[in-house]
């Protein structure tokens, strides 16, 4: 009888896909990678066309001895390994550690870990796709050349530990834009107009919003036009304009894709991306369920894409019509038009198969992987049904000159909605809604309800926002969204905070070395450039080492005058006016993986610490006593009295030592200008120049 081998990357497929195919395969794994660059040295050759140098990694030599063995005695090997550039890269390295050129080789793929699957990728082998090895070989080699040229620079400056990366640099650059844009938003006054009018025969008034002056949108931005407005409205009479009854579509949303699961399920489930990855993984490499065995129940996780076979459309729009009924069902789903990525060859993440509800597997699964799999589930039933449909409602109301508006809607068939609706999903604006109102109705004025606000800055960004912003920007790729996040937050250059990213002082300065010495490396035009260069690559239209020669000279030219310019930052060692509680000496500032601390320079004889708390040069408003840099327990930075908590004073702003000239409250400093804490008061000075200098 003939002998087959089959080689898969997870040891969690082996089990699966030998039930599928039966005595004459042996199936064993790779477990990941089994050869690599050396962690020791750069990896490859600048002087000789940057040839890569690869070694068994370390461990991988057992693995390697017994797959050797196996090959011996096959008569054909099939190389499984994941169906994405890192899988085709693993499937070129296990070709060359094998010494596989004699034999009979065919490189396999399957979306979904399913016996139909697995049988017809068997069916339809194929040579391994070296543009796609070169396309993870240049990435690996970019990666390397920022974070082995570029991390014992910020050792040598900053602290040991730390670590630059081509994407993770990028993605921390652009948390602390988003931080600055925050710090430096000066809030604007504007006010709103809530007129409560009575319908005869209805208990709740009909709330209409003020519009402006006929049909000319008006802002209201201070107390004084409110009640210039409201002066106006005195004895208005309160008369409907215009009616307009229509019905709005809201379409049934696309499957998911690696970058929208992420967000949704940190928006849903509170997942963090690192944890969603995992789980998804679970799932498509297989979970034992009663009466099927171990079967993969979701398709693979890490696509760009929003197709859908043939056949799972197929399958679901009869799974949709028998469940729902065949009003629910959609004839075509329009697929979302997007620059094709090598990722596009799968297609979304979905079920396996539709008929494994999230109730059936219920009991097969942990916790999380059922909320997992239920959202996945959900999200593609719905991108299989038809739209929900609203009646809607719009009313002009006119007053003295002056235009009010209601707007309402209410659900008239749920569609897709009555499967899934998004973390964020709008609420149908049901209780504004009036069936029988006509020009004729007479309105009569309740109250009146003016508020004001004040505008807000731009959002910190959390896990689903970050990620939707580096897709947005064209910055690395589903498989590298999660190990970003996970890298800056492990390396404590951001912390999580109620979803929320804030950056650390560390990430500050790591941050500020990086755009001052690798501007090109943290450029997110470049970066995206760069991105969009190697997928070239992978398409076959641009040579790897074409990409490799042109970024890595001047990488190198940079990293050589910051080795000599840089300036280092000046954090460990500087000596205090605190002394040592246990020997008298004068204690030193250290920076720790939290931030700076205060630690006796007799270390290791005097292990004595202290919490460093800088001081700012501002007295407390409230008690007279230094206003100090503090941080939360999760590293967030603010500014507090140096007795609390015996005080309470805290700004998350920098405080100035000027106080505000119309109120006599502190000032605080936003970007180049001084903003009073008082929102109320609003009072706005521009710092100048030598002061700013100071602040």
């Amino acid at each position: 009888m003939a002998k087959y081998l089959v080689i898969v990357e997870s040891p969690a497929k082996v089990k699966t896909i030998k039930k599928f195919l039966g005595a004459n395969y042996e199936v064993m794994a790779s477990n990941g990678h089994v050869r690599d660059m050396p962690k020791s040295q750069l990896g490859f050759d600048a002087d000789n066309d940057y040839e890569p140098k690869y070694i068994t990694i370390r461990g991988k030599g057992d693995i390697l001895a017994k797959l050797r063995k196996e090959v011996k005695k096959a008569d054909k090997i099939y190389l499984a390994t994941d169906p994405d550039r890192e899988g085709e890269a693993i499937s070129w390295h296990l070709y060359i550690a094998l010494k596989l050129e004699e034999k009979k080789v065919y490189r396999i793929t399957f979306n979904e870990i399913t016996k139909n699957a697995v049988k017809e990728s068997l069916k339809n082998p194929r040579e391994i796709d070296m543009s796609l090895v070169d396309a993870q070989q240049a990435r690996r080699m970019l990666d390397r050349m920022v974070g082995y040229r570029i991390s014992p620079l910020l050792w040598a400056k900053i602290k040991r530990g730390l670590s630059a990366g081509r994407v993770q640099s990028v993605a921390l650059r652009i948390i602390c834009d988003r931080e600055d844009e925050i710090n430096a938003f000066i809030p604007e006054e504007y006010w709103t107009l809530d007129a409560a009018l009575k319908i005869k025969g209805e208990k709740k008034p009909l709330i209409a919003k003020y519009y402006g002056i006929e049909d000319k949108k008006t802002e209201i931005s201070s107390k004084e036009e409110m009640d210039k407005i409201l002066k106006d409205l005195e004895s208005a009479n309160f008369e409907i304009k215009d009616i307009k009854k229509g019905e709005r579509v809201k379409k049934a949303p696309m499957p998911f894709t690696t970058s929208t699961l992420q967000q949704e399920a940190s928006k849903a489930l509170n997942f963090s991306t690192q944890k969603t990855m995992r789980l998804a993984q679970q799932l498509y490499e297989g979970v034992e369920l009663k009466g099927q065995g171990t079967v993969g129940i979701i398709t693979y996780l890490r696509t760009d894409s929003t197709r859908v076979s043939d056949e799972a459309v197929a399958a679901s729009k009869e799974y949709i019509s028998k469940n729902y009924g065949d009003q629910y069902a959609a004839e075509v789903v329009t697929e979302k038009k997007k620059e094709q990525k090598i990722q596009d060859a799968h297609e979304a993440i979905r079920p396996t198969d539709i008929s494994n509800t999230p109730a059936d597997l219920k009991e097969s699964l942990s916790r999380d992987q059922f909320r997992l799999y239920q959202l996945i589930w959900k999200r593609f039933t719905a991108s299989r049904m038809t739209p929900a449909k609203y009646e809607t409602t719009s009313v002009k109301i006119d007053a003295n000159g002056h235009r009010f508006t209601v707007s309402a809607s209410k659900l008239s068939f749920d569609g897709f909605m009555s499967v899934y609706k998004e973390a964020d999903e709008e609420k149908a604006d049901s209780n504004t809604f009036v069936k029988d109102i006509t020009k004729d109705t007479q309105l009569t004025l309740e109250s009146f309800d003016p508020k004001q606000h004040f505008t807000q800055p731009p959002a910190h960004y959390t896990e689903a926002s970050l990620v939707r912003a580096l897709e947005e920007l064209g910055i690395g790729r589903p498989s590298t969204y999660a190990p970003t996040i996970t890298t800056i937050m492990a390396r404590r250059y951001v912390v999580k905070e109620d979803k929320n990213l804030y950056v650390s002082e560390l990430g500050e300065v790591v941050n500020n070395m990086m755009k001052d010495a690798f501007p090109t490396i943290v450029d997110v035009n470049f970066t995206a450039n760069l991105e969009a260069l190697l997928d070239k690559v992978e398409t076959g239209t641009v040579g790897w080492k074409t990409v490799v020669a042109n970024f890595y000279p001047d990488l190198d030219k940079a990293v050589k005058k910051a080795e000599k310019e840089l300036d280092e930052v000046e954090i460990a060692d500087e000596v205090s006016d605190e002394v040592c509680d246990v020997c008298g000496r004068n204690m030193v500032i250290k920076y720790g993986p939290h931030g700076k601390f205060l630690a006796c320079p007799g270390f290791p004889d005097c292990r004595s610490t202290k919490p460093y708390f800088e001081k700012i040069g501002v007295t407390c408003p409230k008690c007279g006593k230094e206003v100090v840099v503090r941080k939360t327990k999760k590293g967030r930075r603010y500014y507090g009295c140096e007795a609390i908590p015996e005080c309470d004073f805290m700004v998350w702003q920098k405080p100035s030592q000027e106080k505000c000239e119309r109120c006599g409250g502190i000032m605080l400093v936003k970007g180049n200008k001084l903003v009073c804490a008082d929102e109320q008061c609003g009072f706005v000075k521009k710092i100048e120049s030598d002061k700013a200098a100071a602040q």
